[in-house]
């Protein structure tokens, strides 16, 4: 089985985190993508991030279609940390084929993350094109530590099979979709 795992705050879900995942899904030809809705991201505020139980649902309204699941698995498991969730995970279902799955935004600070360099080492990861992220995503420190490392885009179908550290950088239609841009409309009162 070729799964997918696609974290994040979710705060709150939009269409862009669909597009993400419909196309992780669709280019690596993936069974199952997972949303993992972290409990709360070391790198925000806790007062800005809405309750985990609306973070839950908001995805689920978002996560359409067969094979996308929602859940809450990092705070069953007591995760704060990505890196901590994917060991957990690889060693609880050795045989699936995981693959790491995030915006080309989140690759442009994937260098804050802890363990980020142990995250790129851990699974194959697979970037999916966001608007105004291309340039900082692909000069990032991670793309550039990982350069090496990265596939073609028309490989990505074998992108599950590959030994880590493999990454895929997917262009395609863009949508403009923003967490950020949607709190501050709720802000603004529009």
């Amino acid at each position: 089985m070729r799964v997918g795992l696609f974290g994040g705050s979710f705060n709150p879900a939009h269409e862009g985190h669909a597009h993400v995942a419909e196309t992780a899904m669709r280019r690596l030809k993936l069974d199952k993508v997972i949303w993992l809705v972290s409990p709360q991201n070391p790198l925000k505020s806790t007062a800005e991030t809405a309750p985990l139980p609306t973070r839950l649902d908001n995805a689920r309204s978002r996560a359409r279609g067969p094979g996308m699941i929602v859940s809450d698995a990092e705070t069953r498991l007591g995760s704060h940390y990505t890196i901590d969730t994917l060991r957990v995970l690889k060693a609880r279902y050795p045989r699936v084929k995981f693959v790491w799955i995030m915006g080309a935004d989140s690759l442009a600070s994937f260098h804050r993350w802890r363990g980020w360099t142990q995250i790129m080492r851990e699974m194959p990861v697979a970037v999916i094109s966001r608007p105004w992220a291309a340039l900082k995503a692909r000069s990032s420190p991670a793309a550039r530590r990982f350069a090496h490392a990265r596939w073609p885009s028309g490989a990505a179908a074998t992108l599950p099979y590959a030994t880590a550290p493999a990454w895929v950088y997917l262009t395609g239609p863009l949508n403009f979709a923003s967490s950020t841009a949607l709190r501050e409309r709720l802000h603004r009162g529009v």
